[in-house]
């Protein structure tokens, strides 16, 4: 993993986040979004529920998803996280690299997703019908280990705010 200091925006006074504060980001209840591409190059961006444990990014999909099936042709994907305080104050995590996909042995995938889920639904809501149906459906977990990271945080700067 390599942090960067490109900064794709150069508006207001952007920094980049420290290996610290991206750990503090990725722990928080947030989505990010997954981007892939299919056979003809045409890229597919979704929402997803993740767990980040440091180094890596976790995933979980249905094997049947759009995004599994790209990435079973194609592992190169980008992971954007982000968050903001209004207007032009925020701050965005992107992942790049090669992704890893899991599907076996079947009680370590459901293990992976059941953690993804309690992270964004809580200890009492990942045990609701719907999250049990789902946890208990065919999984693949996808594995991204950045080969790169790109942060960028307006946040602290003067940049008005929008109301």
């Amino acid at each position: 993993m390599t942090l960067s200091d490109d900064m794709p925006l150069q508006h207001g006074d952007p920094r980049t986040l420290s290996k610290d504060e991206i750990d503090r980001l990725l722990g928080h209840q947030v989505l990010a979004r997954i981007a892939t591409c299919d056979d003809a190059g045409e890229p597919h961006v979704v929402p997803v529920a993740f767990l980040w444990d440091g180094e890596s990014m976790w995933i979980e999909s249905s094997t049947t998803a759009r995004k599994a099936q790209n990435l079973y042709k194609n592992r190169r994907c980008m992971v954007s996280v982000d968050g903001t305080q209004g207007g032009l104050r925020f701050w965005a995590i992107l992942l790049k690299g090669e992704a890893e996909l899991i599907t076996a042995p079947v009680d370590h995938v459901r293990e992976i997703v059941t953690r993804i889920y309690t992270k964004h639904l809580g200890a009492e809501g990942v045990l609701a019908p719907q999250p049990q149906a789902m946890i208990a459906a065919e999984h693949v977990v996808v594995k991204l280990t950045p080969a790169k990271i790109i942060t960028w945080d307006t946040t602290h700067s003067p940049l008005p705010l929008f109301g």
